[in-house]
């Protein structure tokens, strides 16, 4: 049935309401006073080093560095200062006194160097938050500003979206944004809703249907009965979800970073009784003194703090190189502990985009594959309906050549009807357009399409002057590393992916038992898929989800670790996850782990390597006497040789063997 709904133009140069047109919210990098003064500290350290490499006198580069020091290290120095009232010791007093006491050993640069890598370490750590509250108010622009109400006496008003109460009716014209959670009074179109449940075509509305806020309206005009306040609609909860889980999530630490605090106490109480009880026993101050600083120098936990962030920096090199923009040490570390794995379904499994995977010419209709798709393509050219696009795609890369459309006419939910080579022609679902009358061309169209949807296509009939000729399969086509990625995955974690999609089921089902996938969960709205993460996190499972849209962010944000595909992946979904597969390769996800997993093995062999040097030198100094320069030299070793032991992951070969 046609809408009697009477649309106002499209201006197809404008962007749709609450799309484009919006303004992107992206904060500046520095607008930050954390990327301001890691720039700082960087710019200072690269005009003391070279004065001090060229043997320029030390007036001239001395106050460089000490600036560094200072726009770098008092921020975090503040900050260590304020957690010691809560009895705490921080990682960033630690490093701040570490490069201090490089520079009162005459190590300047290197103390100096510690600074800037923490600085910009804090400066990055800041953005990626900053981004990601971007893109959660970012999200708020899917919905229009303004929606168009049906008064009492016919009149329309344009209001604020806020203003919508429950019971008004609102007027969505063909191409804006649907302005509230509701139920179509009246009108019939294809809405696309891809943002709220991933469904990759738009979807047939008509009376008695539900819409959402934020979805992009089709050809069609509709009525719509409001059912949800402003501040309830889907796309509302949304917002809220991605902040509740962000917010919520346990902060994590480095391993090792859990270690350092106690660590780091106990060593400052060693190196107090190192000093304190010699000088009890009648001591020289003198010989007391060096002997504690030679045993604050071999104690300290340079080595240890080495020991974890070359592996793990060397893997998100590796990984960054290879298409996966891994965004810290942290989560590079939390990715090798995923013990099970949530898939979405379009856009990850798949590609996202519907293409024609079958076409069906009916017996005694005269025509073969070619002849169909080319009058339906031919019919179809003028439509702008993802469908259409792909059934003329379909044409182009069979070269096929589309005679012109004459008289084209689309109705929304049904299909296109148009004139090609004098005859008229059909496009559209055969639920609609078949006559029902029990001949055999209808018969045989219906158990055609059937069969199509059966196998979690979508079937598209067509009829040449009211005879069915044919019928279509369209489908979302399965990426090509989709079911190895599947067993890789499997292989791994020890248990098979679950999948998680708004699609239809038998789409779902469809898919999932092509890529051997058994636990399938379809028809989920965004809360949904939060409620399936969590109900694993229960049961002690340690999640990964993969996904791609806006629809995915809330159970990225709550998962363990978040994966986004990244070529057409949402801003939102981009900004939430932990990890960007950017090249869209899915086999990159279980490379990730392998290479993840392999780094944790090195941090331990790192760990072992710098116990064995501390506790040696540890010994050498309070059993005998260690002389000053060849405790630094020892514990400078162990610090060259964790650190190079890290950068092995560095190399090609670390990423093929994580590949394999």
């Amino acid at each position: 049935m046609t809408s009697t709904l009477a649309p106002a133009p499209i201006d197809r140069a404008a962007p749709p309401a609450g799309t484009a047109g919006a303004p992107r919210r992206r904060t500046r990098v520095l607008a930050l006073p954390e990327a301001r003064w890691a720039a700082a500290a960087l710019v200072l350290f690269l005009i003391a080093l070279p004065l001090q490499l060229t043997g320029a006198p030390a007036w001239t580069w001395g106050p460089a560095y000490a600036l560094t020091y200072a726009a770098g290290g008092w921020e975090p120095g503040w900050a260590g200062l304020r957690a010691l009232k809560d009895k705490t010791l921080d990682v960033d007093l630690l490093m701040v006194v570490a490069a201090l006491g490089a520079a009162a050993i005459g190590q300047v640069m290197d103390g100096a160097l510690l600074i800037v890598i923490f600085a910009t370490s804090g400066a990055l750590e800041a953005l990626a938050t900053a981004r990601t509250a971007d893109s959660v108010r970012g999200l708020l622009d899917l919905a229009p500003a303004t929606a168009t109400r049906v008064e009492a006496d016919g009149s329309e008003v344009t209001v604020a979206v806020e203003e919508l109460t429950v019971g008004d009716t609102i007027l969505v014209r063909p191409g804006e944004r649907v302005g509230a959670d509701g139920r179509v009074l009246d009108g019939a179109s294809d809405v696309d809703q891809a943002t709220i449940t991933g469904e990759p075509l738009p979807v047939a509305k008509e009376r008695g249907d539900e819409v959402f806020a934020g979805t992009l309206n089709g050809t069609g005009a509709l009525r719509v009965h409001v059912e949800r306040d402003a501040s309830e609609t889907v796309i509302a909860r949304i917002v809220r979800m991605v902040e509740e889980a962000s917010g919520t999530k346990a902060p994590t630490q480095l391993f090792i970073e859990k270690v350092e605090q106690r660590y780091s106490l106990g060593m400052v109480a060693a190196t107090l009784a190192v000093f304190l009880v010699p000088l009890a026993f009648g001591a020289a101050l003198t010989g007391s003194l060096l002997r504690a600083m030679t045993f604050m120098i071999v104690a300290s936990p340079c080595a240890v703090v080495l020991a974890t962030m070359p592996p793990l920096l060397s893997a998100i090199a590796n990984a960054g190189r290879h298409g996966a923009l891994v965004k810290s040490a942290v989560v590079m570390e939390r990715l090798g502990e995923v013990d099970a794995v949530a898939l979405d379904k379009t856009g990850t499994l798949t590609e996202g985009t519907p293409r024609v995977t079958d076409v069906r010419p009916l017996p005694g209709s005269g025509l073969d594959e070619a002849g169909l798709l080319t009058i339906a393509a031919a019919a179809e050219h003028p439509s702008e309906h993802p469908l259409a696009r792909a059934v003329v795609e379909a044409a182009r890369e069979q070269g096929l050549a589309l005679p012109v459309a004459e008289d084209f006419d689309s109705t929304p939910g049904v299909g296109v009807t148009a004139t090609v080579g004098g005859h008229a022609v059909a496009v559209g679902a055969p639920a609609r357009l078949l006559t029902g009358s029990g001949d055999a061309g209808s018969t045989g169209a219906a158990d055609q399409a059937a069969e199509l949807e059966d196998g979690g296509r979508t079937a598209v009939l067509v009829a040449v002057d009211g005879t069915p000729v044919g019928v279509l399969g369209i489908a979302d086509r399965l990426r090509p590393d989709a079911t190895a990625t599947v067993a890789s995955l499997t292989s791994l974690t020890g248990a098979a992916p679950l999948l998680l999609t708004g699609d239809n089921p038998r789409a779902a089902a469809r898919l999932a038992a092509e890529v051997g996938i058994e636990d399938v969960r379809a028809g989920l709205l965004p809360h949904h898929k939060v409620s399936a993460v969590r109900e694993l996190e229960r049961s002690g499972r340690k999640v990964m989800v993969v996904g791609d849209g806006v629809n995915d962010a809330p159970a990225l944000a709550a998962a363990h670790t978040g994966v986004a595909m990244g070529r057409a992946g949402s801003d939102l979904a981009l900004e939430t996850a932990d990890t960007v597969v950017v090249r869209d390769e899915l086999a990159t996800v279980p490379a990730v782990i392998s290479l993840s997993r392999r780094a944790r093995g090195l941090v331990v062999q790192n760990l072992v390597i710098a116990a064995v040097f501390i506790a040696g030198l540890v010994a050498w100094d309070v059993a005998g006497h260690l002389p000053l320069p060849l405790g630094v030299a020892g514990h400078e070793g162990s610090t060259v040789i964790v650190g190079l032991n890290g950068l092995r992951l560095l190399r090609e070969a670390a990423w093929k063997r994580a590949a394999e």
